[in-house]
């Protein structure tokens, strides 16, 4: 029987079929779930169109996390069609040039608050808004994309703040939706070249040696590792597991000298 077989998915931040959100919603079709994804701003038109090249297209709804109304669209227009909702991926990111490539000292607030709103707060209103859907489904999963926060990279300055931040709402969040059945991982991946990652001055510099010090090796170019994490946590293998980091990078922050 498929993992996913009967589930209902909503999954954020599909932009590109390279993007980690295209192979978690490509593999959770073939692994039997239903699928919705979401989009905002310039980017929604690119959701629309590399939605087709799923298995099944599904519908796209616009969520831009910066407003409050589209929270609460989304999740009364899953009520309407699903009635329930049985896990969500949230793979939202985003930080002005400012906070990244060195800038560290010299980001003003005004550009870090929108990083931190997008790429760290945004995992609350997700969850509280489905929450009520979720209880409906008996419980769910709530998996959201990482990127080790516990040490600091070149160039991801600010942005390595916000998963920092990401990483302790989550465990907030485990803690008190977990009454409702539901939980809250990050499954924290290695450098994949994608379009979000593409953005960050100064990433190769890490993407480089990932491969050689990673025990299990890397490849920078392929998802299908860390999709299928999410997928395992998306599913009923779990039930007993929230507030934690899956490292899916081969390894590597596991490596000394």
């Amino acid at each position: 029987m498929p993992l996913l077989e009967g589930k209902h998915l909503l999954v954020t931040g599909v932009l590109t079929d390279d993007s980690i959100a295209y192979k978690v919603a490509e593999l959770a079709q073939q692994e039997g779930a239903t699928v919705l994804l979401t989009g905002a701003g310039r980017g929604l038109s690119l959701t629309r169109r590399v939605s087709r090249h799923l298995p099944s297209p599904p519908e796209v709804l616009e969520l831009d996390v910066t407003v409050p109304e589209h929270f609460a669209a989304v999740a009364g227009h899953l009520g309407r069609e699903w009635g329930k909702l049985d896990g969500v991926l949230h793979s939202i990111g985003f930080a002005p040039q400012s906070c990244l490539g060195g800038g560290f000292l010299d980001a003003p607030w005004e550009d870090v608050r929108v990083a931190m709103e997008i790429s760290a707060y945004s995992l609350k209103p997700l969850t509280t808004a489905v929450l009520p859907l979720m209880r409906a489904a008996g419980g769910g999963s709530v998996v959201g994309l990482d990127f080790d926060a516990s040490c600091t990279w070149p160039g991801y300055d600010w942005m390595g703040v916000c998963k920092a931040a990401l990483e302790s709402t989550a465990r907030y969040l485990a803690r008190y939706v977990g009454p409702d059945g539901v939980r809250v991982n990050l499954v924290a991946a290695g450098p994949v070249r994608t379009v979000a990652a593409k953005a960050i001055p100064g990433i190769d510099r890490f993407e480089d040696v990932w491969g050689q010090r990673a025990p299990l090796g890397w490849d920078v170019s392929d998802a299908t590792a860390v999709a299928k994490a999410c997928i395992a946590l998306l599913s009923d293998l779990f039930p007993a597991t929230t507030g934690e980091i899956v490292h899916v990078d081969g390894g590597y922050h596991m490596t000394g000298a």
